[in-house]
């Protein structure tokens, strides 16, 4: 699956057959944050930190968002969500 694929999925009722945390972005996307948040807090790696680090910046909690980004070892972004996501989104499925 690619980035435009995943965004075209967007337009579904639900997610595509992806991993947890892809899953998460998908509905932080369709603008289900409580279930996105529900999804990534419950993955104990790094990856999961990521996740839920950027959960935290996208609802605006800066400071548990940098405690989440130390977790998953990385700095805050310095590019907007939207592209933060595009990233996250892109790395997670080259896995």
């Amino acid at each position: 699956m690619t980035l435009h694929d995943f965004k075209e999925s967007l337009k579904e009722q639900q997610p595509p057959p992806v991993a947890v945390l892809l899953q998460a972005l998908w509905y932080e996307a369709k603008g289900d944050w409580e279930k996105a948040h529900n999804l990534a807090q419950d993955v104990p790696t790094s990856d999961g930190a990521l996740i839920h680090a950027y959960l935290h910046r996208v609802e605006g909690d800066l400071s548990n968002a940098r405690y989440w980004y130390h977790r998953a070892q990385r700095n805050i972004p310095n590019q907007s969500l939207t592209e933060e996501w595009d990233l996250l989104v892109t790395e997670l499925l080259s896995r």
